[in-house]
């Protein structure tokens, strides 16, 4: 086995994470808002720019789940049991003793058990809700006539801004977990150039290096 930079993160990837960062930012910053959190916009700008980031993330996200499909990178995110005990383990207290992280990122797999489970969980539970919820709460015109309706819309808004708070906890334990192991930097860079270390078998190797050079450094 050996430890070389190889492209695993695609041009389309690095954007898509990057819009959808900044998209998720500005959903947080006017929802908050809508919320009585803080007075930075205006209720009408506020909702406006809510509603337009909104709709940027919900035609980002389909063209992401038409990727993932298409080039078969869903694979990454399906979570194994194999492993998951040793990267929990060392998450808990193994890191805080200086321990070696138990998964080496390999070419067919860039997510270690924990992270795939963390981000399928994010895409398949927390975004849905968003989504859903989002909608019913925007065509509220549409159903406000049947029963209970004002009450089913409060349920609407609970759950929405619960899952809002859940995609928050991502966030910031995603940030953080940037700062343990490697520097900050070498966890962020790999998401700007595309290039991380992978640890590639013998066939691997040769074959990126023969049938996709730029792919391997």
């Amino acid at each position: 086995m050996a430890m070389r930079k190889v492209l695993i993160f695609g041009r389309f990837e690095r954007f898509w994470h990057w819009s959808q960062m900044a998209l998720i930012v500005i959903l947080m910053l006017t929802g908050f808002g809508l919320h009585g959190f803080h007075d930075l916009f205006d209720f009408e700008v506020a909702v406006t720019i809510h509603m337009y980031a909104a709709s940027a993330l919900l035609i980002l996200w389909m063209f992401s789940v038409f990727w993932l499909f298409t080039t078969e990178t869903w694979r990454h995110f399906l979570p194994t049991g194999h492993g998951l005990w040793q990267v929990l383990r060392f998450y808990s207290f193994g890191i805080f003793k200086g321990e070696r992280h138990p998964y080496r990122k390999a070419f067919w797999r860039k997510h270690n058990p924990l992270q795939a489970l963390a981000y399928l969980m994010l895409k398949v539970v927390l975004f849905p809700l968003i989504w859903v919820t989002g909608l019913l709460y925007i065509f509220y015109f549409l159903w406000r006539d049947i029963p209970h309706a004002t009450g089913w819309l409060e349920a609407v808004a609970m759950i929405h801004t619960g899952a809002a708070f859940a995609i928050l906890a991502f966030a910031f334990i995603h940030v953080y977990m940037l700062t343990t192991g490697h520097s900050f930097r070498e966890h962020v860079t790999p998401m700007i150039t595309g290039f991380d270390l992978v640890d590639l078998n013998p066939e691997e190797e040769a074959y990126l290096e023969k049938d996709q050079p730029a792919m391997i450094r």
